[in-house]
């Protein structure tokens, strides 16, 4: 309970001190492109991230980062726990935003610096603002920024995976850019297996499989590449699982 309450003391200060950084970064030139905006504004949102898990008192290992591709991608992953954020943005090189749940809007600092890195909020019970995501997801794409997406749409808590949603394959498509599947398997030891009540350290591994290319499944229907990806994270989770 005592890491608990550091833990979000730390959040709390660290986002207060970041105000100076974020009020500059409004001013951006507009014709600033993706790369050089991302090339500033990352570097603080991953170093603030891995913060976070360090003050959890985490661990992370990632593996497999040769197979990101160059330019904007699409990376889906399994859905284990709130902590899967802030390790994969943390670690993983390639800088992008995701898509979350519409509440974190209402999250003042959080949801602006959420903005910057070009997150996307959806309202999973209104189909039409789902469908205003999709396309803007489509467009941050080609623009350039790399997204990141639980096609789950819920944690899965470290159990079997859910269903996937083809949404994020359908802007992957639309924007032809690479699918990097990725999985992630031990954040839900940090914070969900605790019944929400404390933080316990873990460590938390990450797997970047090889990319889809966009010429894999341009003509492919949608439902067919969700249950391909799916079923590549769900083999190499058991593949962790087995050498843990």
């Amino acid at each position: 309970m005592i890491r608990l309450i550091v833990f979000f003391g730390y959040l709390f200060v660290t986002l207060i001190r970041l105000i100076p950084k974020m009020i500059r970064f409004k001013k951006f030139d507009p014709a600033l492109s993706a790369a050089d905006r991302d090339a500033v504004v990352h570097p603080i949102v991953k170093k603030w991230n891995r913060g976070v898990v360090k003050m959890a008192g985490a661990s992370v290992q990632v593996t497999g980062e040769h197979h990101v591709p160059a330019g904007p991608v699409m990376f889906v992953s399994n859905h284990e726990g709130d902590f899967d954020v802030p390790a994969l943005i943390g670690f993983i090189q390639k800088p992008f935003g995701f898509v979350a749940k519409t509440e974190m809007k209402k999250i003042p600092l959080l949801s602006t610096w959420m903005k910057h890195i070009h997150c996307l909020f959806i309202n999973r019970n209104d189909r039409r603002d789902a469908v205003k995501m999709l396309r803007e997801g489509a467009s941050n794409l080609q623009k350039g920024h790399s997204l990141f997406i639980f096609p789950e749409g819920t944690r899965n808590k470290g159990g079997e995976l859910k269903p996937f949603k083809t949404g994020a394959f359908r802007m992957a498509k639309d924007a032809a850019v690479p699918i990097v599947p990725v999985a992630i398997k031990g954040t839900a030891n940090i914070f969900e297996h605790n019944s929400g009540k404390k933080l316990t350290p873990a460590h938390v591994e990450v797997t970047i499989l090889p990319p889809l290319m966009p010429s894999e499944f341009e003509k492919e229907d949608l439902k067919k590449t969700t249950a391909d990806v799916q079923g590549r994270i769900q083999t190499q989770l058991a593949k962790m699982e087995r050498s843990q």
